[in-house]
C-alpha cells in the first residue's frame, strides 16, 4: 500500500452570514414591529376581502350575461384571487368555498357550460361568510355547507 495522503478538511465561508449579518440570530425588534404593522391593516382586511368578494360577484354576472372563454376566464380568476388571499384576509372558509369554485370552474370541460345554480351557491357561501365576519375554521354550518359545495362539484365534474 502506496503512503497515503493526510485528510485535509476545507470550510468555505459562509457568504449568505457575512452578507446578512453576525450572529444569524432572530431581530426580535423586526418581528414586533413586522406584527404592529399586520395588526394595523387587518381593519382593513375585511374590506379588502369584500372589494374581492365584488369582484368575484361581478365575474359571476359577466358569465351569466356571455358564457364565453374570456368572462369564464375572469370568473375563474376571481374565485382563484379569493382562494390564494383568504387566509391573508383571516377567512379561511371563505378560502375554501373560492377553492372548490376555482375547481369546478378550472376542470370543467371549456366547451360545457358551468352548472349556474352551483356557481351560484359558491358566490352566496362567500358572500355570507364575508357578511358575517366567519373567521375560524369550526363554523359547523358553513363546514357542512362547504361539503355539500364539495360533494357538488365532484359530481358535475364526473358527469
Amino acid at each position: 500500500m502506496g503512503r497515503q495522503q493526510p485528510i485535509e478538511l476545507f470550510m468555505p465561508p459562509n457568504m449568505l452570514k457575512a452578507k446578512v449579518g453576525g450572529s444569524g440570530g432572530l431581530d426580535m425588534a423586526a418581528i414586533k414591529r413586522a406584527e404592529s404593522a399586520m395588526n394595523g391593516l387587518k381593519s382593513t382586511f375585511s374590506d379588502m376581502a369584500g372589494d374581492a368578494v365584488t369582484a368575484l360577484v361581478a365575474a359571476q354576472k359577466a358569465y351569466a350575461a356571455k358564457a364565453d372563454p374570456a368572462s369564464r376566464g375572469g370568473l375563474l380568476r376571481a374565485a382563484h384571487d379569493i382562494k390564494g388571499l383568504a387566509g391573508t384576509f383571516d377567512f379561511p372558509l371563505m378560502g375554501r368555498v373560492a377553492g372548490s369554485l376555482s375547481r369546478l370552474v378550472g376542470e370543467a370541460p371549456a366547451d360545457k357550460l358551468l352548472p349556474v345554480k352551483l356557481v351560484e351557491a359558491h358566490i352566496a357561501a362567500v358572500q355570507a361568510i364575508h357578511r358575517k365576519s366567519i373567521t375560524g375554521m369550526d363554523d359547523r354550518v358553513t363546514l357542512a355547507l362547504l361539503a355539500e359545495l364539495e360533494a357538488q362539484v365532484g359530481a358535475a365534474l364526473k358527469a
